[in-house]
């Protein structure tokens, strides 16, 4: 696996984990509050093949809220 890969699949896995925490009852809100951005802002280029070819995140349906 290519660093990048090792790297973003470690990162998604550790996201995964804390949103399992965030389940947990007594869980530490501010840990989450705190960990849960930073994780997402160190997710690396996801690797090459992960989205279709074309893909693009600002398109698709408008989510409640969205477009007033």
């Amino acid at each position: 696996m290519c660093p990048d890969c090792e790297d973003f699949a470690r990162t998604v896995v550790m996201l995964g984990q804390l949103a399992l925490y965030a389940e947990v009852p007594g869980a530490d809100e501010d840990f989450i509050d705190t960990v849960g951005p930073c994780l997402a802002v160190s997710l690396p280029e996801p690797p090459p093949g992960t989205f279709p070819p074309g893909y693009d995140p600002n398109e698709g349906p408008e989510y409640p809220g969205e477009g007033w």
